[in-house]
């Protein structure tokens, strides 16, 4: 009897494919762009408040959120992205998917030439969490777009 207990309260508390994906499709504020004037050159964005909260337990997540980008033809507008990253504040996501939600929004909004975003999250149990996710454009991916851009003008 004693071990069916323990099974079934080792069940209970197992991670579902809703956990797993909470929080992946939510759809977030629009990130905005400048067109960029300048070649070459990284730019980084810091988060050092950024909150979300754990889909499994409901508690709060923290840390620090790093973005790295060097852009093509598009930067980032600080403003729409501050709003995007506040979207996540009562939003129930791991980690793991906050920082691949990152790369893939940002991509999608500026297609960068590479990006990684790193995400240091604060300890909860005893234990930290340094999550990191890279994107970086090929070289026939970007031949692509400048052939596309080209036309549209």
């Amino acid at each position: 009897m004693k071990q069916g207990k323990a099974k079934a309260h080792i069940d209970a508390k197992a991670y579902t494919d809703e956990h797993a994906a909470s929080g992946i499709d939510t759809e977030f504020p629009a990130i905005e762009t400048w067109p960029n004037q300048f070649g070459a050159y990284e730019i980084e964005i810091g988060i050092p408040e950024f909150t979300s909260v754990c889909p499994k337990t409901g508690l709060p997540d923290s840390g620090t959120i790093v973005v790295t980008y060097i852009p093509d033809k598009l930067c980032l507008e600080l403003k729409s992205f501050k709003m995007y990253t506040l979207a996540y504040r009562n939003l129930g996501i791991f980690q793991e998917n906050i920082v691949n939600c990152f790369v893939r929004d940002i991509v999608k909004a500026c297609d960068p030439l590479s990006i990684t975003v790193m995400g240091d999250f604060a300890p909860r149990g005893g234990l930290t969490t340094r999550v990191t996710a890279s994107w970086q454009q090929s070289q026939e991916q970007g031949e692509q777009t400048r052939k596309k851009k080209s036309r549209a003008r």
